[in-house]
């Protein structure tokens, strides 16, 4: 377990440089889009490779920053029932889950999206669009993405049978920052105190 439990943090090191590179992503993404807007309702200038190349940037964001969403334990979840239940059984969910549906749907997609990749790399694929991009890059976000979601599941499922098993605190990577949910609710519950200490002094006033 020790040696797994080392693959999985090498993995975790990765996609968490690898989120945080993505992030410039989206700063690039609004750049283009700030720019592309300007010059064409300011000039009347438009390029196709200008628009292509937001949505390969906003692919990029989604297939490449997938593991570390992931490593973040921030994907989609139904809140309103994992919450009520134990880390025990979440983690069991989570083991079940990854091995019946993540890691299949992934090894599915890379097969599928590999030939479509290799195929636009070696014949030069370009966009029908005049003055588009060449496809290939785009293409190959497909495998990439789902290559980086397999290695993160095998990461979270080895956390998950390490929790299991008694050889971590927690089924997944803490991340030391509070949900909106939470910081919602703390602040709630502080709001509670300070009006029921409020109502108190004005009792014992009285």
């Amino acid at each position: 377990m020790n040696l797994l439990l080392t693959l999985s943090r090498g993995i975790d090191t990765l996609n968490e440089r690898l989120g945080r590179m993505t992030m410039w992503l989206v700063l690039a993404s609004v750049l283009i889009s700030a720019l592309n807007a300007i010059v064409r309702k300011a000039f009347n200038i438009g390029s196709n490779a200008f628009l292509e190349i937001q949505w390969y940037l906003f692919a990029g964001v989604f297939m490449l920053g997938v593991g570390y969403v992931m490593l973040k334990n921030a994907h989609v979840r139904i809140d309103f029932i994992s919450s009520r239940l134990g880390k025990r059984t979440n983690a069991i969910i989570d083991a079940v889950g990854i091995v019946i549906f993540t890691i299949p749907l992934s090894i599915i997609m890379i097969d599928l999206g590999w030939p479509l990749f290799a195929t636009a790399f070696k014949s030069g694929e370009m966009s029908q669009n005049a003055g588009g991009l060449i496809r290939w890059p785009v293409l190959m976000l497909v495998p990439l993405g789902f290559l980086i979601l397999l290695t993160q599941s095998i990461s979270e499922l080895i956390k998950r049978v390490a929790f299991l098993q008694g050889h971590l605190d927690e089924p997944f990577t803490p991340t030391g920052e509070k949900t909106e949910d939470e910081r919602l609710a703390e602040d709630l519950a502080h709001e509670a105190a300070e009006h029921e200490a409020a109502l108190l002094q004005q009792k014992n006033g009285a």
